[in-house]
């Protein structure tokens, strides 16, 4: 390339960007505690389903062992002459082979609710799995308690998050422009739309959730605050819903990254990582 048409070129890219405003819109406090938040769920996740192996059945009440009928269970089964991964909610089974309850691991099939590649920090490993999980736990929450005292102490959780009488009235519009792939443009991108207002508010409703669920699940914490289990409607009742909360975070999280991709995945990536984020311009 000459240096002439290199200057024509940088000369087309400075126009472009000089026709984009560009805000700062993420402060150095929230990039970090997303972005620790992203790795501690990651690897809660991981260890988790690993947990999740050593006994993969929910029950609902106090106890639950196998000659209780569950609410979900994931095993193998053999029928046929052939096995097959067998994933039970409620009354319905659904065959699952080569995902969950039966899959391939190295070139094998095993028998195993979560195969090996998605659960942390190896095969199977409960001990070290709950020694990470309980870890990352404090993890989260005190990165959590820090980012909730600075939004209220800043106003950030008022201002930004907490949606106002016409943030409301909007959600049916803001529904059919996400339906129609419409995202905000111009100075509407300047600030959170309802349905991301509703679901941060959402997911942190969750993660707290996740956490008492999570702290009833702790033997320690048992022995500390017996009442916890009992309001949580027993031991099994608890764990049930600390997989559902996990559940519900996850699908947040797929959800979120596909919005990610469908507004733009270099300016709002960018954003979360120096701040600067391009507002787009305005629908025609």
């Amino acid at each position: 390339m000459s240096a002439k048409a290199s200057g024509a070129t940088r000369l087309a890219l400075f126009g472009r960007r000089q026709n984009r405003e560009v805000i700062y819109r993420h402060t150095v406090l929230v990039r970090l505690t997303h972005w620790l938040n992203a790795l501690t769920i990651f690897l809660m996740v991981g260890t988790g389903l690993n947990i999740f192996n050593a006994h993969p059945r929910l029950y609902w009440g106090a106890r639950g062992d196998e000659y209780d009928h569950p609410l979900l269970s994931v095993y193998a089964q053999s029928a046929h002459g052939a096995v097959r991964g067998v994933n039970q909610v409620g009354a319905m089974t659904f065959d699952t082979t080569g995902v969950v309850g039966w899959s391939r691991e190295a070139g094998e099939w095993t028998a195993r609710a979560w195969p090996a590649w998605i659960t942390i920090p190896s095969f199977q490993d409960l001990a070290d799995a709950r020694h990470w999980h309980f870890l990352f736990a404090w993890v989260l929450v005190a990165n959590g308690l820090i980012y909730l005292t600075w939004s209220l102490a800043s106003g950030h959780a008022r201002h930004d998050l907490w949606p106002t009488k016409a943030d409301l009235k909007a959600i049916p519009r803001s529904i059919l422009d996400h339906l129609r792939l419409r995202h905000p443009a111009g100075e509407a991108a300047k600030r959170y739309n309802v349905l991301q207002r509703l679901a941060y508010i959402g997911v942190t409703a969750i993660i707290g959730t996740m956490v008492v669920t999570g702290l009833a699940l702790s033997p320690g914490i048992d022995a500390f605050a017996p009442w916890l289990v009992d309001l949580l409607g027993g031991r099994q009742s608890a764990r049930t819903l600390h997989f559902i909360s996990a559940s519900t975070i996850v699908l947040f999280i797929a959800v979120h990254l596909s919005e990610v991709v469908l507004a733009g995945p270099f300016n709002e990536v960018r954003s979360m990582l120096t701040g600067r984020y391009a507002l787009p311009k305005e629908h025609e």
